[in-house]
C-alpha cells in the first residue's frame, strides 16, 4: 500500500466532517487504500467502506479487532479512535474519558496559548465557564426553535416551565462566583429537563440512573458519549489538552471533553433519547437519529466556534477558517 500524507487526506476540514461511527462485531482493515470493515454473514462475508476523510470518531464495541494499517491510515485522516463496550458505553481507554488520539505535533499554537493565557486565573476561567453555559442555552433555544420533529413531539421552548427554568438558569449563571455554583445550577436546570421530557413522551416514574438499563437511561448514556466523540475531536484539532477544564474540576479526567459535550447534549441527545425511548427504538436506530440531528444542526461546527472564541479572548482570528 503507498503510504498517503496527512494533507492528501483532510480535504475536509473537521469542523465540517459528518461522520462519527460505532461498530461492534466486525473486523476492521486496510485494502487497497480503503479503510473497510467486516462482516461475517452466513452466506458470505460483506465488506463496507468507512470514508475516513469525512469521519471524526470512530468507536469500536463488543466483538471488534482492527488492523494496524488501518490504525496507520485512521491516524493519517485525523481520525480520532476509542474502544467502548457494548453501545459504546462504557467508553474503555482510561478510567474516564480518554481517547487514541492520531499522533501529531503540527497542531495550531495559538488555542492552547489562548487558553492557557487565562486558565490560571479563578475569575478568567469562571468567565469563560459562564460564556460556555449560556452558548448551550443559545443552542438548545436555536435547535428546539427550528427543529420540526422535535416541536411535533412537543419540545417547545415556549412552555412556562422550560421558560421559567432557563430564566433561572441565566439568572444563577450570571450571579455564579465559583464553578460549583454553575454545577449546581446545571444540575436544577437538567432535572426540570428530565422531567418535562418525560412527561412529553409518556414516561413515568424516570430517574437519571447512569446504571439503569431501561431505554432512556441507556439512550442517555449512549448519546453522551457520542457527543464526548465529538467535544474530543474538537479539543484534538484546536491542540487543547483535556486536562485544562473550566467547570467540571482542574483533577478530573478528560473534564474539558464533558465541558464541551454539554453544550450539544441538552439540545440534541436529552429529547431523542426520550423519543426513541417511547418509540421502542433500538440502539442503532437512536444512533442514527442523533448523529444524523448533530449534522442537520451543525453540532460540532458549533463546538469550534465556540472553544474558539474563548481561546481568543476576543484577539484578532487568524487561522480559524482553515480548521
Amino acid at each position: 500500500m503507498k503510504d498517503l500524507s496527512p494533507s492528501d487526506l483532510k480535504t475536509i476540514l473537521h469542523s465540517k466532517r459528518a461522520n462519527l461511527y460505532y461498530l461492534e462485531y466486525c473486523r476492521v482493515m486496510q485494502k487497497d487504500g480503503r479503510v473497510l470493515y467486516l462482516t461475517e454473514a452466513k452466506a458470505e462475508n460483506q465488506y463496507f467502506n468507512i470514508p475516513i476523510a469525512n469521519t471524526t470518531v470512530l468507536l469500536l464495541g463488543n466483538g471488534t479487532s482492527i488492523t494496524q494499517a488501518a490504525v496507520r491510515m485512521l491516524a493519517q485522516a485525523g481520525v480520532l479512535l476509542g474502544f467502548a463496550g457494548g453501545g459504546g458505553t462504557p467508553l474503555y481507554m482510561g478510567n474516564d474519558i480518554e481517547w487514541l488520539t492520531p499522533q501529531s505535533e503540527y497542531r495550531p499554537t495559538e488555542y492552547i496559548q489562548g487558553w492557557l493565557s487565562f486558565w490560571f486565573d479563578d475569575d478568567k476561567r469562571l468567565a469563560a465557564a459562564k460564556h460556555f453555559q449560556a452558548a448551550r442555552i443559545e443552542y438548545l433555544l436555536r435547535v428546539w426553535g427550528k427543529d420540526k420533529d422535535l416541536r411535533g413531539e412537543g419540545f417547545i421552548t415556549e412552555n412556562v416551565d422550560i421558560k421559567a427554568a432557563l430564566d433561572r438558569f441565566n439568572s444563577r449563571t450570571e450571579q455564579a462566583v465559583k464553578s460549583s455554583d454553575l454545577l449546581l445550577t446545571e444540575a436544577q436546570l437538567t432535572k426540570v429537563l428530565y422531567k418535562f421530557s418525560a412527561n412529553n413522551t409518556g414516561i413515568t416514574d424516570f430517574s437519571r440512573q447512569h446504571q439503569s438499563t431501561d431505554k432512556a437511561n441507556d439512550f442517555l448514556n449512549h448519546g453522551n458519549y457520542l457527543a464526548y466523540g465529538l467535544a474530543a475531536c474538537t479539543l484534538w484539532v484546536l491542540g487543547i489538552p483535556h486536562g485544562f477544564a473550566v467547570m467540571h474540576g482542574k483533577t478530573r479526567r478528560g473534564a474539558l471533553v464533558f465541558d464541551i459535550a454539554d453544550l450539544i447534549k441538552d439540545a440534541i441527545v436529552l429529547p431523542w433519547a426520550f423519543i426513541c425511548a417511547k418509540e421502542n427504538a433500538s440502539e442503532q436506530e437512536f444512533r442514527q437519529q442523533v448523529l444524523q440531528k448533530f449534522t442537520d444542526h451543525k453540532a460540532l461546527d458549533f463546538m469550534f466556534e465556540q472553544v474558539k472564541q474563548v481561546a481568543l479572548q476576543g484577539k484578532s482570528e487568524q487561522v480559524v477558517n482553515n480548521l
